[in-house]
């Protein structure tokens, strides 16, 4: 994931194709919410894989077909676990998700500005429409969401006793 995220950061308009062992749904919306433009399983033939490659590059998505299958007959709303309020990242753009990573992360307006290329005042939209987007009003709501979707994790340690 952090791959596609800083390939996606350093070359925009790049189209990313996913080879991996991970096949769980949420791992590959995920990748997916980052701006992969395909996904395929390590299992994947060669003819499949160049199939792949030409549909990606021709400005289309490809998954792998198990995956394709899973994702078409998925419930739209994803079961919660325990605690979590889930919002779908599906209606955010990949930059607005990495905008909402960076923020998540800690990092200023200035920062995000800096490492992304764009001005103070884009960034501040951004975070105007993340907050509209998902009816959270205020840093630590964010941060909340982005754990919970699985945009960053928290490096919190819970110990019961």
């Amino acid at each position: 994931m952090e791959a596609t995220r800083q390939i996606l950061k350093a070359v925009p308009g790049t189209r990313v194709l996913i080879l991996s062992a991970h096949s769980d749904d949420a791992y590959v919306e995920q990748v997916i919410a980052l701006g992969a433009a395909g996904y395929l399983i390590k299992q994947t033939s060669a003819h499949v894989l160049s199939r792949a490659i030409r549909q990606v590059q021709a400005g289309r998505t490809f998954f792998s077909p198990a995956i394709a299958k899973r994702l078409q007959h998925r419930d739209p709303k994803p079961p919660l676990r325990a605690g979590q309020l889930k919002r779908p990242t599906g209606r955010l753009s990949s930059r607005e998700i990495e905008v909402l990573q960076m923020i998540a992360e800690g990092e200023a307006n200035k920062q995000v500005a800096a490492e992304l290329g764009i001005s103070i005042k884009t960034v501040e939209k951004h975070r105007q429409r993340l907050m509209e987007k998902l009816n959270i009003h205020d840093t630590a709501g964010l941060t909340r969401y982005a754990i919970a979707v699985g945009i960053i994790e928290s490096s919190v340690q819970l110990t019961i006793t």
